[in-house]
């Protein structure tokens, strides 16, 4: 794998390369993935940036870790990673936020119907570290965690392929620039109160409510990466 064109601190895109390598089966039949440092040597950054991404990884339940015996694979992810790659130069930035708004409120609708008081906490984790983020990669790193976490803990086979689908889709360089321009410290405060509002909804296993704020919170980032894109366009 060429990795000499990601930039070094880029934790997301090391994390978005080791999933990958889950998704392709590459790793031992015993699912014990490389140590931290064969890791960096093979994606070509620093080890704190791999230990970062691992440590999403574990928080979101796809990995765990075992002092003494390394990380291993949890489960067995959706293998989506092909498509993506087809898919991912013929649709725009908005159109993935249409296709957000079509599944992640139901997302967090089953959520809050399956989370256990484990779940919500861990969900809490994640959004909490979002929120205390000092810098956009790390930011990309916690929010693209939490979501994830709610549709994994949502359960369901097809509508798990599809958001994976799209997370794939929206993993590149490209995309997260055009999200982060698309940010401001107002913002990302409202987004954080949002965070908060789905969880509460989840935590008090309201359905109804969860969808309603998933939604709420998804028409404000697709708004507001429309101003972004018309003002660069101009």
């Amino acid at each position: 794998m060429t990795t000499t064109d990601q930039p070094q601190d880029n934790t997301t895109l090391a994390l978005t390369r080791i999933r990958r390598m889950i998704d392709a089966g590459d790793v031992p039949h015993e699912g014990r993935l490389p140590t931290e440092r064969a890791l960096s040597e093979q994606l070509n950054v620093g080890r704190h940036t791999v230990r970062r991404a691992l440590e999403a990884l574990e928080a979101e339940g796809l990995v765990w870790r075992q002092q003494g015996k390394g990380t291993f694979v949890g489960q067995q992810p959706q293998i989506v990673t092909g498509l993506a790659a087809e898919l991912a130069g013929d649709v725009d930035a908005l159109s993935v936020m249409d296709a957000r708004l079509g599944i992640e409120p139901q997302l967090a609708a089953l959520c809050a119907r399956r989370a256990t008081a484990d779940d919500v906490d861990r969900l809490r984790m994640l959004a909490n570290r979002a929120s205390a983020s000092q810098d956009s990669d790390s930011t990309e790193l916690w929010d693209g965690a939490m979501h994830r976490l709610i549709a994994r803990i949502a359960d369901n086979p097809l509508l798990s392929v599809a958001f994976g689908l799209i997370d794939e889709v929206r993993g590149s360089a490209d995309w997260q620039q055009k999200r982060n321009e698309a940010r401001s410290p107002t913002l990302l405060k409202l987004y954080d109160a949002q965070h908060a509002a789905i969880i509460d909804a989840i935590d008090a296993r309201d359905a109804h409510a969860a969808r309603a704020a998933m939604t709420d919170h998804l028409q404000h980032l697709t708004d507001n990466l429309r101003k972004s894109l018309n003002g660069r366009a101009e």
